[in-house]
């Protein structure tokens, strides 16, 4: 049986949901032909609308449209990847006996638009139902929910069933919690899919080993860098195309280097085993000024985009711990970004969404920098990570967070225009699990929902855990002068302007203490240094990189 058949699949009939059973499901696939949409990031032959279909009895649609490429300005890298690895699903489904519809970006009659294009293949193919696996994104699950009415037509939502935690999990773990604490989140899905588990209690003997995993850098790690794929005939054609389509968007296209098919995916899995996680886990919150990958495995774009699964994932990884050839902390910590926080930001998105890009919790109003899509500035941890960022629609878990977030945070950026830069410009941002980093654990935006303290730091923290203050134009341990790190005076200026707000959480006792031991002419020192250094940000709008 289809683990689909163990949830519910939805009907759009009268406008209202509608519950079908596997029996109804083959009763109306043996008088019908269905026309099956396939988005980007459903990139997956056990896809749940396809595991209820039949390739004799189905179209199949695959759309580039300029409207979701023009949404925000995604990274060309980004365009690239996408396009070509849909390219190669269709190819790999035609194969497979599948009938496959396919819309190229620059194809003639290409409205631009999904529900434009659904219409268009609705008059092309003769075919008397819709059915489609749930999207990953609200706003596109809301035209899905308009084509019934638009078009006349019956259509069936199947739920993604590529997770974990079921929408339904989620909302039963949340319900009655006066906090939400990914923590706990990850220990029910510990048990839920026995990984790290003996018996009923944690391997090792603990839930967590996050404290083992911030080691700082140190000279003389060889680092393995990502396995990397020539680009094939179908790769290049999208490459020119997204060169001459988008000549003026962010991020550069040169040494295109990802894979865009499952075998290409499984393959960097294997890699990223062999080569990368035994020192993962020590070294996962380091930061490097000119190596950009350390031993991250970069997987994330081939499981969000559906050539990997989750539990696939987790199951290689803990089978390197259990031949030992991996160390627990950093089994640990891998299995845990994915069935624990990849999860939850996904549970905290449907719970919350329509609504929560707009929520603004610090009242923050400030245009993101100009450099934020140049690089250009003398602060080296931005030049760096931002830099990167440019070349390889890259920059690992703490670059964003404690780096670009970080310094985003302490200027009171927009967290709107935050989440629409962060969603543009990394190759594995998709809306359902980035909006929650970036408004909720980044930006703070939420205040507190999913993250229980702004993550806010000094120059500190950056010069701890990287090498990018030694040859910086800036002295991370001066707090006033031309020569001091901007990032110490923006810190104690963040916690002053958001004191109403902010003195009340326990975590943040000590720096409020901190603050308040500080003489008038200390404390009035640092707020000049940080209103002057802001004062002198020059700002440009998303637009401005399209």
């Amino acid at each position: 049986m289809s683990a689909v058949f163990m949830g519910q699949i939805w009907f759009f009939m009268s406008h209202k949901f509608l519950y079908a059973s596997k029996a109804d499901v083959m009763r109306i696939n043996s008088m019908t032909k269905t026309l099956i949409p396939i988005f980007a990031d459903q990139l997956s032959h056990n896809l749940s609308s396809l595991a209820i279909s039949e390739p004799d009895e189905s179209v199949i649609l695959m759309m580039e449209v300029k409207h979701e490429a023009t949404h925000v300005p995604h990274h060309v890298k980004k365009l690239v990847f996408l396009f070509s690895a849909m390219r190669h699903f269709a190819e790999e489904l035609r194969g497979k006996g599948w009938t496959v519809d396919y819309i190229e970006l620059t194809d003639a009659d290409n409205t631009g638009e999904f529900s434009a294009e659904m219409k268009r293949a609705l008059d092309r193919h003769d075919v008397s139902q819709i059915r489609v696996c749930e999207p990953s994104v609200w706003r596109v699950l809301d035209y899905v929910k308009g084509w019934e009415a638009a078009f006349d037509i019956p259509v069936t939502v199947t739920p993604d069933d590529r997770f974990i935690a079921t929408h339904d999990d989620f909302k039963s773990w949340a319900s009655g919690r006066k906090q939400l604490r990914m923590e706990y989140f990850y220990r029910d899905m510990r048990r839920k899919t026995d990984l790290l588990m003996d018996g009923d209690k944690p391997e090792g003997g603990k839930w967590n080993y996050d404290s083992q995993n911030r080691k700082p850098p140190k000279s003389g790690l060889d680092f393995p860098g990502p396995l990397r794929f020539d680009p094939d005939a179908i790769t290049q054609d999208v490459i020119k195309m997204v060169r001459e389509e988008y000549p003026n968007r962010f991020g550069k296209v040169d040494d295109f280097f990802y894979g865009v098919t499952r075998d290409d995916a499984l393959k960097s899995l294997d890699y990223f085993v062999d080569n990368g996680l035994e020192k993962f886990g020590d070294y996962q919150d380091a930061m490097v000024g000119n190596e950009a990958f350390l031993f991250h495995s970069l997987l994330s774009p081939y499981l969000n985009a559906g050539l990997l699964a989750p539990l696939e994932i987790c199951q290689k990884i803990e089978a390197a711990y259990k031949n030992d050839t991996a160390p627990l902390n950093a089994v640990e910590g891998y299995i845990r970004q994915i069935i624990g926080w990849r999860e939850f930001v996904r549970g905290i998105y449907w719970r919350e969404m329509p609504g929560y890009e707009m929520q603004n919790f610090l009242e923050a109003e400030r245009p993101l920098p100009e450099f934020y899509w140049t690089g250009e500035t003398d602060m080296r941890c931005l030049s760096k990570s931002i830099g990167q960022t440019i070349d390889h629609a890259y920059a690992h878990h703490i670059q964003r967070l404690m780096i670009t977030g970080n310094f985003a945070l302490l200027i009171g950026a927009d967290p709107y225009a935050v989440h629409e830069w962060y969603l543009s410009v990394y190759i594995d941002a998709f809306e359902w699990v980035e909006l929650p980093n970036t408004l909720g654990m980044s930006q703070f935006g939420d205040g507190g929902l999913l993250g229980s303290k702004p993550y806010a730091s000094s120059g500190s923290y950056i010069n701890r855990m990287s090498d990018y203050c030694g040859d910086c134009k800036y002295n991370v341990k001066d707090r006033v002068g031309d020569k001091a790190c901007p990032f110490n005076s923006l810190y104690w200026h963040f916690l002053n302007r958001n004191e109403d707000k902010l003195r009340g959480n326990p975590r943040l006792n000590m720096p409020y203490a901190n603050l308040d031991k500080m003489d008038e002419e200390t404390r009035d020192g640092l707020m000049e240094q940080a209103d002057k250094f802001l004062d002198g940000l020059s700002t440009s709008m998303a637009k401005d990189y399209v």
